[in-house]
C-alpha cells in the first residue's frame, strides 16, 4: 500500500508518497499566494490550499494504482484562523501564525485577564501568532464576519473537511490554539467565553493518528482518489516533523529550520513553563512536549541572501565562512518579531558591530549565527526547568547546510544530527497515515522504525568556547532595541 503525508506549509504545500516500509515512491509541490495587506498582516486565502491539494493529489498518483493508496495524513502550518459561515463557506482569508495585528487583544489577555488564568485556562499565555487573540481582533474589527462564524479551524483541519466533510482538529494543532486545555484535552470554557464563542463553534478533537472519515464522492472526484482512501487526522507541523525525526519519548529534541524556527522537547508527561517561555502542547504521539518558536528562522537566510543580496546560490554564500565564533557581526533574527522568548510581535531584526572593515561574508554569517542564538534561548528555558537536552536533531530547509549545522552544535554546545529521510512534516504525517491504517501498532514504534542518523556534528571545545561568549553578548541585545519600535 501507499501513503501520503502532506505539508500544508505557508509557501506551499508539499506531498510524500511513501509504501508501508517508509520507503519515498513520490513528491509533489505546489505553491501558493500570501498576501501582507498590511505592515505586520499576513492572510492566505484556504480555497488556493485546496485548489492546490487537489492538484497536489491528481499529480502524484497519476502514475501509480489509485487502489494502492491506503490513507492520507497531515501537517500543517499552525494557529491559522479560519471561519467558516453555516454553509461552510469561507467567511474571509485565514489569518497565518505569522501575524502580528493582535497585538492589542495579547496585551487585553495577558494584562487583563491576566498570564496566571490564561496558564491554569490552557497551559500557556496569549501570543499575537495564536488564534484566540485573532478571534477577538475579528470580533472588535470585523463585526459582520465575527457574527456569521459557525465553524473555527486549522488550516490542514479545512483541508481535511474538504476531503472528509467532518469538522476536526488533533490535539497538537489544537494546543496552539489558546483554546485547549492541554493538560485535560479538552476545549477551555473560559477561554470559549473570553472569545464570546460557543464550543459548537469548535470542531471535534482526535489524536493525531485517529481515523477521522473517508472521502465525500465530491472530495474523490476533485482528488482522482478512492473514496476508501482513509484520512487521517494529522499534527501542527513541528509535531509532525517531530515524529518524522523520531522525537518521540521522553527528553528528545528536534531544532526545525523552516520559515519560522523551533526547538521541539518531547516529553512523556505534561510539564509547565511557569516563565511562560516555551509552549506546552500536546504531542502527536499522544502524549505532551514543550516548544519554543522564533518567528524568523530559514526566512532570514533567504531574506539575506536572495532580496539584500540579490543571489540564488546559497551555498556560495556559505562557501569562505571558516573562522567560527571570530566574527565582530552580531543579527538579531527578529524579521517578523519574535515569539519566544520574548513575546513581542513589534521587535524587529538589527544588525549590530557593523564597521568599514565588515564584508559580505561577515554579513552572512551574522545571520546563521543570530538564528542559532535565538534557537539557544529557548534550550536554556527548558535547563531552568531542569530539562537536560544532550543531542538534536535538525531538520527544515536550513538543515541542508553543513556550516549552519556546525554553527548551531557550536552554539549549543551539543550533538546535532541530520536525518537520511529529512522532509520534516511531510514524512512525519505520511507515518501517521501508515499507523492509522494499521501499518504500526503506535507512533512511537513507527518512528523509531522508519528514522535513521545521516550526519552527525559534534561540538568543537574552542569555538564552543567562543560562541559562549558571544551568547552572552547576544542577550543583551533585545533589552537595548525591545523601545525602539
Amino acid at each position: 500500500m501507499y501513503y501520503i503525508g502532506i505539508d500544508l506549509g505557508t509557501s506551499a504545500v508539499k506531498m510524500l508518497m511513501v509504501d508501508e516500509k517508509g520507503e519515498f515512491i513520490n513528491s509533489v509541490l505546489k505553491e501558493y499566494p500570501l498576501y501582507f495587506p498590511k505592515n505586520g498582516w499576513s492572510e492566505q486565502n484556504p480555497e488556493d490550499w485546496w485548489n492546490a491539494v487537489c492538484e497536489g493529489l491528481r499529480e502524484i498518483t497519476s502514475d501509480f494504482d489509485k487502489n494502492k493508496i491506503g490513507g492520507i495524513s497531515f501537517g500543517g502550518q499552525m494557529h491559522g484562523l479560519v471561519m467558516l459561515d453555516s454553509d461552510d463557506n469561507v467567511i474571509r482569508n485565514a489569518i497565518l501564525w505569522n501575524d502580528g495585528r493582535s497585538d492589542k487583544q495579547c496585551k487585553y489577555l495577558n494584562d487583563v485577564i491576566g498570564k496566571d488564568k490564561l496558564t491554569e485556562y490552557t497551559a500557556n499565555i496569549a501570543f499575537a501568532g495564536f488564534t484566540a487573540p485573532k478571534i477577538l481582533w475579528v470580533k472588535e474589527n470585523e463585526i459582520e464576519n465575527f457574527k456569521r462564524i459557525s465553524k473555527i479551524m486549522l488550516p490542514k483541519d479545512y483541508i481535511v473537511y474538504k476531503l472528509t466533510g467532518v469538522h476536526s482538529t488533533d490535539y497538537s494543532d489544537g494546543s496552539g490554539m489558546l483554546l485547549l486545555d492541554v493538560k485535560n484535552k479538552c476545549w477551555s470554557k473560559e477561554m470559549l467565553d473570553i472569545c464570546g464563542i460557543d464550543d459548537s463553534v469548535m470542531p471535534t478533537l482526535y489524536e493525531s493518528s485517529d481515523v477521522v472519515g473517508t472521502l465525500t464522492d465530491k472530495a474523490a472526484k476533485e482528488t482522482g482518489l478512492n473514496k476508501n482512501v482513509k484520512i487521517i487526522a494529522g499534527a501542527g507541523d513541528n509535531a509532525a516533523a517531530a515524529v518524522g525525526t523520531g522525537t518521540v519519548g521522553n527528553g528528545r529534541c528536534t531544532i526545525s529550520l523552516g520559515t519560522s524556527g523551533t526547538v521541539f522537547i518531547s516529553s512523556d508527561e505534561f510539564s509547565l513553563d511557569k516563565n511562560n517561555t516555551l509552549h506546552s502542547f500536546a504531542h502527536a504521539d499522544g502524549k505532551y512536549h514543550l516548544m519554543g518558536c522564533i518567528l524568523s528562522a530559514a526566512s532570514c537566510n533567504k531574506w539575506w541572501i536572495s532580496d539584500i543580496l540579490g543571489s540564488e546560490d546559497y551555498d556560495e554564500s556559505q562557501r569562505d565562512i571558516k573562522n567560527l565564533g571570530d566574527n565582530n557581526v552580531f543579527f538579531a533574527p527578529y524579521l517578523m518579531g519574535e515569539r519566544s522568548p520574548h513575546n513581542n510581535p513589534n521587535v524587529r531584526g538589527a544588525f549590530l558591530g557593523i564597521s568599514m572593515d565588515t564584508t559580505r561574508k561577515d554579513m552572512t554569517q551574522a545571520v546563521l549565527e543570530g538564528v542559532a542564538f535565538a534557537l539557544r534561548d529557548s534550550i536554556e528555558a527548558a535547563g531552568k526547568l531542569g530539562i537536560s537536552v544532550k543531542s538534536a536533531a535538525v531538520c527544515g530547509g536550513g538543515g541542508k547546510s553543513p556550516l549552519w549545522c556546525k554553527i548551531i552544535a557550536n552554539v549549543l554546545n551539543m550533538e546535532i544530527f541530520t536525518l537520511q529521510k529529512d522532509e520534516g512534516p511531510s514524512f512525519g504525517s505520511a507515518v501517521l497515515a501508515m499507523v492509522g491504517c494499521g501499518e504500526y501498532e503506535n507512533v512511537s514504534e513507527a518512528a523509531k522504525k522508519l528514522t535513521a542518523v545521516k550526519d552527525r556534528y559534534i561540538p568543537e571545545k574552542e569555538i564552543a568556547e567562543k560562541y559562549e561568549i558571544k551568547y552572552n553578548k547576544f542577550k543583551k541585545i533585545y533589552p537595548s532595541i525591545k523601545d525602539l519600535y
